[in-house]
């Protein structure tokens, strides 16, 4: 195969399918039955123009058949007259229009099937526009939902990877980590605020220890002694009282 051949049938494989990709459908079924329109309407005037002749050369051999017959009529005028020689003219004219209407008679029947068979052809193509037209909006709306059904098919088999459909994706993920992002800073300024609270609730012992060193400020009376009307109360201790707890513990170790 040729280089020019193979790169002939390249270029007329993009084209066609270039132009079967640019067909529409709708515009296509509009433009064949507008075509077909225009071919019915030539061929009405193919077959107005066929009966016109038809009838044209019927009136032709129906003029020549009379004048055939007015020239037999002379003729037997002049015979009888005793004009040989005219009455042989005469015949001689009618023989002519004879012929000739034979001739556009058999015209005349051979227009006659021509225009039977334009007639025809005539009511066929008006059968099959009016078929066309019938069909052609049901044919526009079949081919509607057929290109909607290949849309949503298309949409459907591209949703997991559309940029659109990722990028919505991404921006719920991200919505996501800003709310557990405010939600944990929430717990955090929460626990930060009961620790303040408690802080202060636990003032009370700063107190105490206040209080203590205020009594180690007075000296070591101020720690031992207690309050004037508790030492009132105090009685003096007696040595022998000490000194019996102090047996009965050793005599407690001794048994151990």
């Amino acid at each position: 195969m040729g280089f020019f051949d193979r790169l002939s049938r390249l270029v007329r494989a993009n084209a066609n399918a270039a132009v079967s990709s640019m067909e529409d459908p709708a515009k296509i079924l509009d433009q064949s039955v507008a075509d077909m329109q225009a071919d019915l309407v030539k061929l009405r005037q193919a077959v107005a123009l066929a009966i016109a002749s038809q009838k044209r050369l019927s009136n032709q051999a129906d003029q020549a058949a009379a004048q055939s017959k007015t020239w037999y009529e002379r003729a037997e005028l002049a015979l009888k007259k005793g004009e040989e020689s005219l009455a042989r003219e005469a015949l001689t004219r009618r023989k002519t229009f004879q012929e000739t209407a034979s001739s556009l008679t058999a015209q005349v029947l051979a227009q006659s099937g021509q225009v039977e068979s334009l007639k025809k052809s005539l009511v066929a193509l008006e059968g099959k526009i009016a078929e066309a037209k019938t069909k052609k909006d049901m044919l526009k709306a079949r081919a509607q939902a057929a290109k909607a059904q290949q849309q949503l098919q298309s949409a459907v088999g591209n949703i997991g990877t559309d940029s659109a459909m990722a990028a919505f994706e991404r921006m719920e993920d991200k919505v996501e980590a800003l709310e557990a992002t405010g939600q944990a800073a929430a717990e955090l300024a929460g626990s930060d605020l009961e620790s303040q609270f408690a802080a202060l609730e636990s003032g009370g012992v700063d107190d105490d220890l206040e209080a203590l060193r205020a009594q180690l400020k007075g000296g070591p009376e101020a720690v031992a002694l207690p309050p004037s009307d508790a030492a009132e109360a105090v009685k003096p201790v007696q040595v022998e009282e000490v000194d019996a707890d102090l047996e009965d513990l050793k005599r407690s170790i001794d048994k151990l």
